[in-house]
């Protein structure tokens, strides 16, 4: 796989506060990043290092295999890092035109990327009047004016209602499936789950898991019981090592399972063992549980 961004131990200190503590981790080509984490946790500040408006305390990063200068190298990355930023009594075509004269973009971008955002029909309307899913789509227009081969999403979803979320996440889809590789800051779950190939897990500015989506929540999943003979059967659990955590909350015992196994297998063994099951669903353990006991563990 083509490395498109590569960052080794970097470390960010605001005076007695570290933001970014000894990070890792490779982008590579063709994929959809999600750098996940609670608010304070370093994902701004990583994304402000690599776009070089933020000077890094110590450590490394390279861009597209370290064939480039970084300042020739943002010249292939389209980045939204805050919100947009544009002429409220201009037309959104106009605003673009400015960004092309910055960027030293032909003018005939502009309808091509006003088309892939859904705005081409709203070219000539003040941006004053567009909706907040509007602007944050001509923004990612503007950031897509130079062709780039990576765009850079900071909260993307950011203060949009269910629509404008919706919108924003298929736009991302689509743009990814023409090639760019999607780098996307959230603190959103949902956002990751749905919308990426890969995650890297922030927390206090430590890297807990950097991989594939699906490799993450690729557990043997949980058991939802319900039972009248609950601690007969949180005892017999909590003592046999196919089975981990076991959680107990308003009469539901939630139980993960360390080894596969079917409900049938497991009612069953239960049923010899004289415990008689009212309620028994297997689940698989969601992005947003993974995350949990992640960070929890710091």
């Amino acid at each position: 796989m083509e490395p498109i961004l590569n960052i080794n131990n970097l470390t960010k200190k605001f005076g007695y506060l570290t933001a970014v503590s000894d990070l890792s981790f490779t982008i590579y080509k063709g994929n959809i990043y999600g750098i996940l984490g609670p608010n304070g946790s370093g994902k701004s500040t990583t994304l402000g290092i690599v776009l070089n408006v933020i000077n890094k305390t110590s450590g490394d990063f390279s861009w597209f295999g370290d064939q480039t200068t970084t300042h020739d190298a943002l010249k292939k990355v389209g980045a939204i890092i805050e919100n947009p930023n544009f002429y409220p009594y201009m037309s959104a075509y106009d605003n673009l035109k400015l960004v092309c004269k910055i960027k030293g973009v032909q003018f005939d971008k502009i309808d091509e990327k006003l088309k892939i955002v859904g705005l081409e029909n709203r070219k000539n309307s003040a941006f004053k009047n567009y909706s907040l899913g509007m602007k944050q789509r001509l923004a990612i227009a503007s950031a897509l004016l130079n062709d780039p081969e990576i765009l850079i999403l900071d909260e993307p979803t950011n203060g949009l209602d269910p629509q404008g979320i919706h919108q924003i996440r298929h736009l991302i889809k689509d743009i990814a499936s023409q090639g760019t590789t999607i780098l996307l800051a959230s603190h959103l779950l949902d956002e990751v789950e749905k919308v990426c190939t890969h995650v890297v897990v922030l927390n206090k500015g430590k890297n807990l898991y950097s991989g594939r989506v699906d490799e993450m929540i690729a557990s043997h999943g949980f058991f939802e019981l319900k039972t009248a003979n609950q601690k007969e059967l949180v005892d017999l659990l909590e003592d046999d090592t196919s089975f981990g955590n076991v959680s107990v909350s308003d009469g539901l015992i939630k139980v993960l399972l360390k080894t596969p196994m079917e409900a049938n297998t497991f009612n069953s063994q239960m049923f010899e063992r004289g415990i008689i099951l009212s309620h028994l669903v297997k689940r698989k353990q969601s992005l947003e549980e993974q995350f949990l006991q992640l960070t929890k563990k710091e």
